[in-house]
């Protein structure tokens, strides 16, 4: 008999929400993870007394009842509301684009008025089925907007220009013909008190949890301590590139300490003109509304990623989508473990879907 029932690889959200519902279940863990803390990407950790987010800002928002109840097991949470900024060259505008943003670009009051003047733009620009993320952009919100919020800020973040880019990845963009800066219109929004390593430290009680400890590097001596397996890395490390390295996304943080109570007014500030070097300012004070007398800014850098890099964002372009189906013809051939996650699926996950796709890994593994 081994030592454990799971080994559960990662202890972010999915790796804790699997732990946990596990381990309620009588059922032995142990969950490692290369990382020196818990809760992956969502780490928060206090500096100044500031909970600062140290793999970039995570909004909790989801339209799900049975998610926020989870959750909600772990920890409290605030009214935090996500209204991000965005600053062209000194302008300032709201997002998500909606009547305020079309009031501030071209002076127009009503929902009509924006209409006509986003629906003029398009006809102008010639566009009748968008072929790429520039005349995408451009049918949603017109000429002006795309160029002075869409344009810089998403050639930073994906590093390479708007009319190279495949379409869908901003058909979700959220425009509103309302006074509403309320950028996920979520059901339940909110951060949770005293940040996110509480919850998971919370979810992960009476958990065994060994940091520092690369999985791949020690896979046979780990394997054989536990009956199953729950993989929640890159799917593509797992089986050492060996079908060739799937594409992401990196990000870099520069953090500082300033000695102010408040630096930028707002949480979420995006710099969407091509000349800024970093996409966005985020001052993590905010999210909890603190009082402290100084304050903690992250600048983020988009960056190319590389084997040894985090790995942030999945490009789903059909090349990587074709890439990632043979490795998971490849997973699905691995006895005894299973994929999770982000990494783990190559695929972009909001934290309730995580969440909720760890709940039904759980469900469908101790029935």
């Amino acid at each position: 008999m081994k030592q454990y029932d799971y080994l559960i690889v990662g202890a972010g959200l999915f790796g804790a929400v699997f732990a946990h519902e596990a381990h309620k279940a009588g059922k032995r863990c142990l969950v490692v993870d290369r990382r020196g803390h818990i809760a992956g990407n969502v780490y928060t950790e206090q500096v100044e007394g500031i909970n600062v987010h140290r793999y970039g800002a995570h909004i909790f928002h989801t339209n799900s009842k049975e998610v926020w109840a989870y959750v909600g097991q772990f920890a409290e949470f605030n009214r935090y509301t996500n209204s991000p900024i965005a600053n062209y060259h000194g302008e300032i505008y709201n997002m998500p684009f909606n009547m305020n943003t079309f009031n501030r670009m071209w002076g127009v009051v009503t929902p009509a008025e924006a209409k006509a003047k986003i629906e003029a733009q398009r006809a102008a620009a010639g566009i009748t089925e968008p072929k790429n993320l520039e005349e995408q952009a451009i049918s949603l919100v017109g000429t002006d907007i795309y160029e002075k919020l869409v344009k810089g800020y998403t050639a930073k973040q994906w590093g390479r220009p708007c009319d190279q880019l495949p379409a869908f990845i901003i058909r979700r963009l959220p425009v509103r013909f309302t006074y509403d800066n309320n950028y996920f219109n979520a059901l339940y929004q909110g951060i949770p008190n005293g940040g996110y390593t509480a919850m998971v430290e919370r979810m992960l009680e009476g958990v065994e949890v060994r940091l520092g400890v690369d999985y791949l590097a020690e896979k046979d001596a780990l394997d054989a301590l536990a009956e199953r397996v729950v993989y929640t890395g890159p799917i593509d490390a797992y089986f050492g590139y060996r079908l060739g390295a799937l594409a992401y996304r990196s990000v870099r943080f520069e953090t500082e300490v300033l000695d102010t109570d408040n630096y930028q007014g707002n949480a979420v500030v995006n710099y969407t003109d091509a000349e800024t070097p970093y996409t966005r300012i985020i001052e993590h004070k905010h999210f909890e509304f603190g009082t402290q007398p100084k304050t903690v800014l992250s600048r983020e850098y988009s960056a190319e990623w590389k084997v040894g890099d985090e790995p942030y964002y999945p490009v789903n372009d059909e090349t990587n989508g074709a890439l990632y189906a043979r490795y998971k013809a490849l997973a699905e051939g691995e006895k005894g473990v299973r994929f999770g996650g982000r990494l783990g699926e190559y695929r972009y996950y909001d934290m309730d879907k995580v969440i909720e796709s760890a709940l039904a890994a759980a469900r469908e593994e101790l029935q």
